[in-house]
């Protein structure tokens, strides 16, 4: 047994023997030995020998127990001799390296402790066992305990190294973090000793090297030459060569050599696509197009597949993409999807024009099937009835329209109440058209398409007559028939029917996920609050955050979801939707009124009969937006339960774990479990669960390569120094406190005032709609659903805003202005958060 190596020993290379961080170390001193400090690692032989041995009968606070050993004298002379060997009384550094750390798939950065400038044996000898007992601490047990590693199994070794006398210290990422781009890497440097940026002391400044190019990103002086991060960049890539993947490297100069301290993989970088034949192809993602950028789950992206037969859909990251390399040289497919971008996100359609520039790397694309946006075979029929339907502008066939996708949905509910089995699946998939023509009925889809057509020419006569932007704006506020706009309503008379009643309060405060309509109704006062969740719930149970993905839970499901988007409603006065909703329909007809009497000056009263009817049709038509969706979530609310039936059905008989486990099966799959003919495979299923829980924290790049390059489009208008740009979608500015909201079960936090701020929105969010006085999202377009409602409802908005929800903090001062497109900080967190 072996308990000290020096690091150059090739023993040393064993990550059982000196940790991940050891092991590291020793390999890179094997083959960069001139840029790692020389040094010593005590081993996991002498940490089983001599600190498992003491601290094996204690129950709790094993780490205190470990930092108050005294070692034997035998174990303190094998430290003595190493330390002395390095030079007299020299300082080191001395680092704890678990054999869970520093891993390719869990690094547990910051996890165990560090000492630095330790000088002299006996300090050096209490460093060390402080080391040990770290691998004890809070934070480290729960990281591994999340990351499922067997504490029984976790053992520490401990490096200690000469400490470089540093003029700059820092990282350096070998692939840049915040994009996922493998061709960019990213330094941050320090003046003085990287602890200083670990601990947040100092903050760094920021460069980027793309292509031999180093750029700063923030800074205004820099403790490197561009040339020197130039040449730190190079040795960077030379690293990531040696270890096979990207890594995570710290860094520090003595103003005349770079050394290495630490290297390790990065475990947080978006998953590469995947090249057949090797190569460069390149990906959009599907999940920005649609406004749903979290991971959808394999029967999600199974369904998702079918409703998408003209798109060649590839699952990367637990995220629907799709490739549009051999678009690239063809100039249709490049006119099919620049006319898609172009419409749905000005960032993505950025960096498709960026890939466009590359000439030689489009010359050598080979022949291949481009990637088609084709036209839905309904789309005509809708714009023929669209046209007859202008004509006679008769709102009353909405409701002919709404009669006829319930009795499709009540169809549907009785088709699969008749089938069991795999039979219920192939009914499903085989209902995909049907489900496709009802999305494209003529008289819903229709008329909306000539509102649409309609937005341009009002706002060319809104500019043309009042020198007014986006009139289209104002007349939109408050629609007749938006299905969606109508939900934060209902959840408003949930509020109304609550406020008054403390029982019912304190009830809906404490329920969370045991919330109940038959224990409400048991509270005084709780009858007609009751009765308004069954009907939010009979209207829009089936409605739920990223609810394109099936496997996401409904509003009927965990009923406790929509619970702080009520509390969040009771803080403001009773009534305060309906005036709204009232004050919008009066700024829509005043606004409407002063265009058409402009008209008439101006153009005559022919045209101005025109434009009246234009504005009138735009009115009663536009609310038919939300419409097609609302139907396609009932539809797959009745696919969901009858999926969910006979689950429970196989796990009364044994042959399934639990009903979540379907969720991570494609259709066939679970047609071939609900036949009998498969059975699940649990180590899979397990597998992808655990992927999926590491995709989820992820950041999918809107443009990606397989080899690992992401473009990255940039907004190119001017906005003022320190605002962050954005897509202006509903005009007016707002100031307020940030809220920043990953999940709408947070949306009790929103108080009066407040601007949301969160990654992307779909109908389940309107709700929180209601008490917010303005939104910023990392995703969306013109006609995204959150620019709809919040034009709506008079909030101004500013979607496309990259990196919204990491670059505001919850509590900062802010200014929104919708009209410009961009978000300004005004204070920082100057109020405490509740």
């Amino acid at each position: 047994m072996k308990y000290i190596l020096k690091i150059q020993d090739k023993e040393a290379g064993s990550i059982r023997i000196s940790g991940g961080k050891g092991a590291s170390l020793s390999r890179l001193t094997q083959r960069f030995p001139e840029k790692v400090p020389d040094g010593f690692i005590i081993t996991t032989e002498f940490f089983k020998y001599y600190i498992q041995p003491a601290v094996i009968h204690v129950q709790d606070d094993i780490k205190s127990a470990v930092a108050g050993l005294t070692l034997p004298a035998d174990a303190v002379k094998l430290i003595q001799s190493a330390y002395e060997d390095l030079g007299e009384n020299i300082s080191v550094a001395v680092r704890s390296s678990a054999t869970a750390e520093d891993l390719p798939d869990a690094s547990f950065a910051g996890q165990q402790d560090t000492f630095l400038n330790v000088s002299g044996f006996q300090a050096v000898t209490k460093a060390v066992i402080n080391c040990f007992a770290s691998l004890y601490n809070q934070r480290a047990v729960s990281y591994r305990a999340k990351n499922g590693f067997d504490e029984s199994e976790v053992q520490m070794a401990v490096v200690v190294q000469k400490m470089v006398v540093a003029k700059a210290a820092g990282v350096m990422f070998t692939a840049d973090p915040i994009t996922s781009d493998r061709f960019t890497t990213a330094i941050e440097a320090v003046e003085g000793l990287g602890e200083e940026l670990v601990s947040g002391r100092k903050t760094p400044v920021t460069w980027t090297v793309k292509g031999g190019t180093a750029k700063k990103r923030n800074g205004a002086e820099s403790c490197l030459t561009e040339a020197q991060v130039t040449a730190l960049s190079s040795i960077g890539k030379k690293i990531e060569k040696e270890f096979g993947s990207p890594q995570d490297i710290e860094w520090c100069f003595d103003g005349q050599r770079f050394y290495i301290v630490q290297s390790r993989a990065i475990t947080t970088l978006f998953p590469c696509p995947s090249s057949p034949d090797g190569f460069k192809r390149c990906f959009i993602s599907v999940g920005h197009l649609q406004m749903m950028t979290d991971t959808m789950l394999p029967l999600g992206m199974s369904f998702w597949k079918l409703m998408s037969e003209t798109v060649n859909i590839t699952e990367i990251g637990g995220r629907p993409y799709m490739e549009i390399t051999h678009n690239l040289n063809s100039p249709a497919g490049k006119a099919l999807v620049r006319q898609k971008l172009s419409n749905s996100d000005e960032l993505m359609n950025h960096a498709f024009h960026q890939v466009l520039e590359r000439k030689d790397y489009i010359k050598s694309i080979p022949k291949g099937q481009k990637s088609e946006f084709a036209i839905p075979k309904y789309v005509i029929k809708c714009i023929i009835a669209g046209l007859k339907i202008y004509r006679k502008n008769n709102p009353a066939i909405i409701d002919g329209y709404n009669r006829r996708m319930e009795a499709i949905i009540q169809k549907t509910r009785n088709e699969l109440a008749g089938r069991s089995g795999k039979a219920a699946i192939d009914y499903m998939i085989n209902d995909m058209e049907n489900l496709m023509k009802s999305l494209f009925d003529p008289d819903g889809f229709g008329p909306l398409m000539v509102t649409f057509f309609l937005t341009k020419p009002i706002d060319k006569a809104g500019k043309l007559l009042l020198g007014k932007e986006h009139i289209s704006v104002d007349v939109s506020k408050s629609v007749k028939g938006n299905i969606t706009s109508e939900m934060g309503f209902s959840v408003s008379r949930i509020a109304d029917a609550a406020r008054d009643y403390p029982e019912v309060l304190k009830y809906l405060e404490t329920a969370g996920d045991k919330f109940r309509i038959e224990d409400l109704k048991r509270q005084q006062g709780g009858e007609d609050a009751a009765k308004a969740f069954e009907e939010f719930f009979s209207r829009y149970g089936m409605r739920c955050p990223g609810e394109i993905d099936i496997a996401k839970p409904r509003f009927a499901e965990a009923p406790g979801k929509i619970l702080p988007t009520v509390l969040a409603d009771v803080r403001l006065p009773k009534g305060h939707a309906e005036r709204r909703l009232l004050q919008g329909q009066r700024e829509s007809e005043e606004a409407g009124k002063a265009l058409v009497l402009a008209a008439k000056k101006k153009w005559g009263a022919r045209k101005a009969r025109k434009l009246a009817k234009q504005l009138s049709f735009y009115r009663n038509f536009l609310g038919l937006r939300e419409s097609p969706k609302y139907y396609w979530m009932k539809r797959y609310w009745e696919y969901k339960q009858a999926i969910i039936r006979e689950s429970e059905k196989l796990v009364e008989k044994g042959r399934l774990r639990n009903v979540e486990d379907v969720f991570y099966l494609s259709l066939p799959e679970l047609a071939g479990l609900f036949s009998g003919e498969w059975k699940p495979d649990y180590i899979k299923i397990d597998a992808m669960r655990a992927d999926y829980e590491r995709y989820a924290s992820l950041t999918p790049p809107r443009l990606i390569f397989s080899d690992g390059e992401v473009v990255e489009g940039e907004y190119k208008r001017k906005v003022p120094n320190g605002a962050l740009p954005g897509l202006a979608v509903s005009g007016g500015v707002a100031e307020g406190r940030a809220r920043v909201i990953l999940d709408i079960a947070e949306a009790g936090k929103i108080e009066k005032g407040d601007i949301l701020v969160t990654k992307f929105t779909d109908p389940s969010w309107t709700p929180a709609f209601i008490s917010v006085s303005g939104l910023v999202t990392e995703v969306g377009g013109m006609a995204t659903h959150g620019a709809v409602i919040t034009r709506e409802y008079g909030l101004p908005a500013v979607v496309g805003v990259t990196d919204a929800t990491k670059q505001i903090m919850d509590g900062d001062r802010i200014r929104v202005n919708g009209n410009l497109g961009y978000v300004e900080f005004l204070e920082l967190r100057k109020e405490a958060l509740q």
